[in-house]
């Protein structure tokens, strides 16, 4: 059970949340937990679908930006994102079993996604602390400028998801995926 109260509808979140929460639901269908959720602060829903509504249009492809939160759910070990994840990553972005496990193991069958896989993993593993060699990597895959920043500026935003699902303990809406124990 989450560790602060979700509204059960979008009626029940603050009055400023509601028409973001209902611009959800027309995108999704639903307005999975997280949002309603977050809805708590307007502020913070309108930061967080500001942010993940300009990522969506960037360059990186859709599929790309699933894997990439994958990654970074494994890493942070959120089983909540790694469930919507795997559900989007499935039925969105049409990733097979086989590409999944490999997006949770940081990595990619697709050659140029790998690279970019990779990168973001090692991004939140090491906290943004990556050498000339990791970034140089993801460049000579053909990766330009921007869309290093925008793999970069994904692992932020997943990592600040996967935080507020892990500190509120958001009640999972989806097929459960559970992390990987650490050995």
């Amino acid at each position: 059970m989450s560790r602060i109260p979700t509204p059960a509808m979008v009626a029940d979140a603050p009055e400023k949340s509601q028409p973001l929460l209902s611009a959800v639901n027309k995108q999704l269908g639903i307005v999975p937990n997280m949002f309603r959720l977050i809805s708590t602060s307007p502020q913070a829903l309108e930061g967080y679908l500001a942010m993940s509504g300009a990522l969506g249009k960037g360059a990186l492809p859709a599929a790309t930006r699933e894997r990439i939160a994958l990654a970074v759910a494994e890493v942070n070990g959120c089983d909540y994102c790694l469930s919507a994840h795997t559900y989007l990553g499935r039925n969105l972005a049409r990733l097979d079993d086989a590409e999944i496990t490999a997006n949770r193991s940081g990595a990619s069958n697709d050659p140029k996604a790998d690279a970019a896989v990779r990168f973001a993993a090692k991004v939140a593993r090491v906290r943004g602390h990556v050498g000339e060699a990791d970034l140089s990597a993801v460049k000579l895959a053909g990766y330009s400028d921007a869309q290093v920043i925008e793999i970069v500026q994904h692992v932020a935003l997943n990592t600040w998801t996967n935080y507020f699902n892990e500190v509120f303990k958001t009640d999972i809406d989806f097929p459960v995926v559970e992390h990987r124990k650490a050995a």
